[in-house]
């Protein structure tokens, strides 16, 4: 194991706060498993040797990509992009051109980094048709060029066996053998019909979603596989996984739209070992 980097990206759901919990409960395992990648924290905190890890967020993985292969070529581009509206809008407006698809690799993590670290509240955030749609947050001094982090990253990303994969979270899973361990931090079921918040990929997760991946957690189980599961303690998810442990742990919500809505909640780990 080396020595842990700091997430680069803030992601809606972030684990940074529930770290000494998760960490508490992580079994000995061969190789570590994440589906549901985004900002990466429990991944960059555990720092294993070995993960396989993804998300369905091809522009999230593109920066993972070129953080660890090109990451010179992203701390030039970085380097040269101000803090401004007018640029900001001009950067957001990039995905609603059919030339988005010509820019390149390094040229697009710049963007989302960009626009991840100057969006109002870190709401890193799509419609329906895929496009970033979260406003200029005003900030004095965001870190928009975070060299050292950047660089820590890069480093336990090349020097160890972690292998990215964008897609969804079945392709990640069928990878998974006994005595590997999977941490799952997939969207969360919402607490209430108007707190459903699922922008950071167009689409959604739905009922039927939660239900087909605690069936993928019932196969990890059955093939020795031990999972480790975040979700948010609505009654459906308890329900969901009564048959697992379930443990309720507390967390700080810092990202929502309605300043009223944010502040502590009940949020379970849910886990097929150690009961």
């Amino acid at each position: 194991m080396t020595s842990s980097p700091k997430p680069l990206l803030k992601w809606v759901g972030g684990k940074r706060q529930l770290l000494p919990q998760i960490r508490a409960v992580v079994p000995d395992y061969d190789r570590y498993f994440e589906p549901f990648l985004g900002g990466g924290a429990v991944l960059f905190d555990l720092a294993p040797d070995v993960a396989v890890v993804g998300d369905l967020n091809s522009e999230l993985i593109n920066v993972y990509t070129v953080t660890r292969d090109r990451v010179d070529e992203l701390i030039a581009l970085l380097s040269t992009y101000p803090n401004d509206a007018d640029f900001f809008y001009e950067l957001r407006s990039l995905d609603r051109s059919p030339d988005y698809t010509e820019l390149s690799d390094a040229a697009r993590a710049a963007r989302t980094i960009y626009l991840n670290k100057t969006c109002y509240n870190g709401l890193y955030r799509v419609n329906n048709a895929g496009q970033f749609n979260a406003p200029f947050g005003r900030y004095k001094n965001p870190a928009i060029c975070d060299e050292q982090t950047l660089r820590a990253v890069s480093n336990y990303l090349r020097e160890n066996d972690i292998q990215l994969i964008n897609g969804d979270y079945g392709t990640v899973l069928e990878k998974a053998q006994s005595g590997d361990f999977v941490y799952l931090d997939p969207p969360y079921d919402p607490v209430t019909t108007t707190s459903n918040f699922t922008g950071y990929q167009s689409g959604g997760f739905s009922h039927a979603d939660q239900t087909r991946l605690k069936e993928a957690c019932d196969k990890l189980s059955n093939n020795g596989v031990n999972f480790l599961l975040s979700n948010s303690a609505t009654a459906f998810i308890r329900e969901l996984y009564k048959d697992y442990v379930v443990d309720t742990v507390e967390a700080t919500r810092a990202i929502n739209s309605v300043a009223a809505k944010r502040g502590k909640v009940d949020e379970v780990l849910v886990r097929n070992y150690g009961r």
